[in-house]
């Protein structure tokens, strides 16, 4: 069943922003060609500053023991989460990149993901259960105010040695 490449269209992701907090960052996915572009503003301001997009997952990913992902971005570091529930809240799982200005290919085992929830480790969460994914996203909350943006060219979840082409 794996590997698991999503496909790229702007309409399968939500925004959830610091707003949700009183803050006034923005943030959304939108389609560019052949890719998607995670973008907006982020903002310290009314203790605000994190921006994310989330879609959720309907397959299977059982199996699956890491996520390749080919993007460019504007040298600032942003998290890819992965979340066992469909709720609003909760725990996530992270993993840290930074998005350099040439495309580039990264590759993340699900066990270096970090569980955490409101940007603490909860360590009792456990790892990864492939079996359980349901949502994944892209967040940025590197304390930096101004423009960002981030391109995403292709996603997909692999087994061991498994490699996927978009």
């Amino acid at each position: 069943m794996i590997p698991v490449i999503f496909e790229m269209e702007a309409r399968s992701w939500r925004s959830v922003n610091d707003g949700v907090m009183g803050g006034v960052s923005s943030g959304s996915m939108v389609q560019d060609d052949e890719h998607l572009v995670f973008a907006g503003h982020l903002s310290l301001e009314n203790n605000g500053g994190f921006s994310s997009v989330r879609r959720n997952v309907e397959q299977d990913l059982a199996g699956a023991s890491k996520i390749r992902m080919e993007v460019r971005g504007d040298g600032r570091e942003y998290q890819f989460r992965i979340r066992q529930s469909n709720r609003f809240d909760g725990i996530a799982w992270r993993a840290m990149f930074t998005a350099r200005e040439n495309w580039q290919t990264i590759e993340i085992a699900l066990n270096q993901f970090i569980p955490v929830f409101r940007g603490r480790t909860v360590a009792q969460a456990g790892p990864v259960v492939p079996s359980d994914i349901r949502q994944i996203g892209f967040l940025l909350a590197d304390k930096k105010t101004g423009a960002f943006k981030l391109e995403i060219k292709h996603i997909s979840f692999l087994g061991p040695g498994e490699t996927a082409t978009p």
